[in-house]
Parts: C-alpha cells; sequence; structure tokens
C-alpha cells in the first residue's frame, strides 16, 4: 500500500516543517562564524541537493528553483549528462593548465563558441573561470587591440566585483563604497529604461537619447572617439532590473560605434546560453558584438567564463592574458554538454515557457496595484513593484516581503535593482512547475501588500 508521501508530486515544492529547520538554522549558526558577511542571503535556505528545477534543503524540504543559481544552472541541477561529463573527464584529467599546455576540451569548446557565437566573424576565444573574468578580458583586449584608453558602460549595470569589471558595474553604492578609486578611464551612460525613462520620454516618441547622450555628450567632452575603446553593454540589463532595451537602442548604438571605429562590448553573462529564448540576446536586436563574454549557464553550474572575440581582435601575443585554471578539463567537459542540450531542445523550451509566464503576467499591471511593470524575454523575467502606479516610486520592502513569503510556500526568486522580482528558473522547468510559480506569486504579491 501507498503512504501518503509516495503520492506528493516530486517536481512540485513540499515543506515538511518551519523554516528554516534545526539542521538548516545550525549551518546558518556556523556560516555566520565562519563565512564572510558579505555575501547576501535574502532568506535562510540550506541546499542539500537538487535535480532539474528542484531542490531540496538539508531538513527535507522541497522547493522549486526559479533562480538556477543565478542563473547558472541552464541545464537544471545535476543534470545526468552533464553529471556523467564531469565524472567521466574528472576520472581520465582533472587539470593540466590550458595557459601552458594543450588538451582538446579547450580546443573542443573554443571551436563550438565560435560556431554559435552571434554574427558571422571568425572567433578566438580567451577562457576565465566567472563573468568577472571573462569581463576582464574584454576590457583589456579592447584597449590593447585599439590602442585607446576609455570604455563607456551603463548607469544600472552589473558586470563584476573585481575591479576592472567592477569599474563598469554602476549598480549598487554598496558594491563599490570602501575600494578606492576604481580602475580610471570608464565613464557611463544612461540605460535604456523604457519604464523609468532616464530622459523623460513615451516609448512612442522615443529618440533614442540614451545613444544621443553617448554620441553629442560623452564623445564631445570627456570621452573623445580618438580616446574610446568601446562601448560595453547588457542586451538585456540583468542586476539592474532584468531590463529590455528597444530594438533602435542597439541599430543606433552600432551606427555610433561603427562611425567612431569603437567596438561594442556585450555581457551575455547572465543573458546568454539560451536564457532569452535565443542562445544569445544579442540576436533578438541583430546587433553582433565585436567583443563578447559569457559565463553563468555556459557549464551548468561548473566554474567557467570566456572572452570571445573576432578573431582580428585577438592577436595578443603569449603572456599578455591567460589563467592558471580558465578552461579546466572537467568544466569544459560540461560545457560542451551544457550546449549540446541547449541545441537539441532547451532553448525552445525556454521560449516556450518563457512566452506561458508572460501570457499569464502580463495584465499584472492592471490586476495589482503595487505591479508597475512586466517584461522579460524567455526566461528572463522582471516583476517591477511600486507603492504607486502613477508616481513609480519603488517598493523595496514590498519586494522583500514577496521573496520571503514565496520562499515559504516553496518558491526560490531573487530580487534585481531595487524592487524587481526576477524570474530565471532552470531551462528544463516544465508548465506545471510554470504555472505553480505564477499563481504562488499572485498569492504572495497580494499577501505581501496587506502586510503594509
Amino acid at each position: 500500500m501507498a503512504t501518503t508521501l509516495e503520492h506528493v508530486r516530486q517536481d512540485l515544492p513540499h515543506l515538511i516543517g518551519p523554516l528554516p529547520g534545526p539542521r538548516a538554522q545550525a549551518v546558518i549558526e556556523r556560516d555566520s562564524a565562519h563565512v564572510s558577511p558579505s555575501y547576501t542571503r535574502c532568506y535562510p535556505l540550506v541546499v542539500d541537493s537538487g535535480q532539474g528545477a528542484m531542490v531540496e534543503d538539508v531538513d527535507g524540504n522541497r522547493f522549486l528553483d526559479f533562480s538556477a543559481g543565478i542563473a547558472t544552472v541552464s541545464t537544471g541541477h545535476c543534470h545526468p549528462r552533464v553529471v556523467e561529463a564531469i565524472q567521466q573527464q574528472a576520472a581520465r584529467l582533472i587539470h593540466m593548465s590550458g595557459t601552458d599546455f594543450y588538451y582538446e576540451g579547450m580546443v573542443g569548446l573554443a571551436e563550438k563558441l565560435s560556431e554559435i557565437a552571434p554574427g558571422d566573424a571568425e572567433r578566438r576565444v580567451s577562457f576565465g573561470n566567472s563573468g568577472a573574468e571573462a569581463m576582464e578580458g574584454a576590457i583589456k583586449l579592447a584597449r590593447w587591440a585599439t590602442g585607446r584608453p576609455i570604455i563607456i558602460a551603463f548607469l544600472g549595470s552589473f558586470h563584476g566585483r573585481t575591479m576592472g569589471a567592477l569599474s563598469l558595474t554602476a549598480s549598487k553604492a554598496t558594491q563599490r563604497a570602501g575600494f578606492g578609486a576604481p580602475t580610471p578611464g570608464v565613464v557611463h551612460a544612461p540605460y535604456p529604461n523604457c519604464y523609468r525613462c532616464p530622459f523623460g520620454q513615451k516609448p512612442e516618441n522615443c529618440g533614442v537619447e540614451c545613444v544621443k547622450f553617448i554620441e553629442n555628450t560623452l564623445l564631445k567632452t570627456i570621452a573623445p572617439a580618438s580616446d574610446t575603446a568601446a562601448i560595453a553593454v547588457e542586451p538585456v540589463q540583468g542586476e539592474g532590473g532584468y531590463i529590455v532595451p528597444p530594438p533602435k537602442f542597439f541599430e543606433e548604438l552600432e551606427r555610433v560605434a561603427k562611425q567612431n571605429d569603437i567596438l561594442l562590448i556585450f555581457d551575455e553573462v547572465q543573458s546568454g546560453m539560451g536564457r532569452t529564448g535565443k542562445m544569445w540576446a544579442a540576436e533578438h536586436f541583430g546587433v553582433p558584438p565585436d567583443i563578447f563574454a559569457v559565463a553563468k549557464g555556459i557549464a551548468s553550474g561548473m566554474p567557467l567564463g570566456a572572452t570571445v572575440a573576432r578573431a582580428d581582435l585577438m592577436t595578443w601575443p603569449p603572456g599578455a592574458h591567460a589563467s592558471t585554471f580558465g578552461g579546466n578539463p572537467v568544466a569544459c567537459a560540461a560545457a560542451l554538454v551544457t550546449i549540446a542540450l541547449l541545441q537539441e531542445e532547451l532553448v525552445d523550451n525556454a521560449a516556450r515557457m518563457g512566452r506561458r509566464i508572460m501570457e499569464r503576467i502580463q495584465d499584472w499591471p492592471s490586476r495589482f496595484g503595487n505591479v508597475g511593470d512586466v517584461r522579460g524575454l524567455g526566461l528572463m523575467i522582471g516583476i517591477e513593484l511600486v507603492k504607486d502606479q502613477r508616481t513609480k516610486e519603488k517598493a523595496h520592502d514590498l519586494r522583500e516581503r514577496v521573496l520571503d513569503l514565496a520562499f515559504r510556500r516553496g518558491l526560490l526568486l531573487l530580487g534585481a535593482g531595487d524592487n524587481t522580482l526576477r524570474m530565471c528558473p532552470p531551462l528544463v522547468v516544465s508548465r506545471d512547475q510554470c504555472d505553480f510559480a505564477v499563481e504562488t506569486l499572485e498569492e504572495c504579491i497580494t499577501a505581501a501588500a496587506k502586510q503594509g
């Protein structure tokens, strides 16, 4: 005779006690004593295992993961083919350093990234361990290839926390405070947020003022074209709030870059690897970057980053840039299987499931007084919460209450920007799981608004 627990669906949350449970609480106390307090934890989840879009904590509570390790476990937690590739490679060769020696996995992954890169230019690849390292490589390469020092980035952007990448990052003051002067030669422009246009325009009469600011102000004052190496941009702004720019922004950005021999660097760390329903977010806008950074979802959770550039740009000499662990054999093996899974079905699933979620939430601003905007591409979806739809005052505390309530209902989410909920589940997510997430969020937004 089947027990009650055997009838519980394994693909949906199941909570067996108060959160955090006793084992989780013990781990949190140990963490507090010994781990850097700089880490951001918005609710007390202590993960023990994961499978697909589900994770289980140390007390046996099961959650639906709509954070995907910050948009990283693209093929889901512990996909069998990824696990097999990791195990086989680890049994054969764990490390040899592609900085000093050759191994086939690194070459094969570089070939594959060149093959699937946006645009038709020949590409070369430099490997690192993270998105920040990939952006560090992009900054260095742009300056080396052009002989120019200045990089233009965007307000609200997040490119990493190492000092070079941090100089481009302009997301939160806490990420910069106390660390001294950033790397020189970086200036910032407003990012095209149509819900909160920095120039007070409406989408229907937008004159792409964000690009005009670069062209008519920056290039004519503090960032002369003759000294500007590149413009670094997230095709969809991630940590800044999951903001999707209008296509004409990229058309104009490409025009300005070409007219002034300025390179375009795309940060595809969060938006790449199928997350937006295409392999690269750049494909939605038809503008291929000269250099782009990829990490997060590239290896299903293994640490790997890559700077991918036009082959005619990446001609720097031996020793100019390298990484001891970048392109690690085990991470490369995971990445090759990850890309195969994305191409076989998961990019398409991201597009389908993203459309399903957007169809269900597109009317939320008319149904919920605290929802100001919903936006996204594929499974990169943002829901912006406000105190008042007319004034658009940001509702940060409400967002935090929603995140906590969702956690206590078995749904794992993260914030983005000051007041946006982000939905970035593994690309294996199912229709039922998407429906559960939408219905749970509806309940949480309603309950959190009443608490306020």
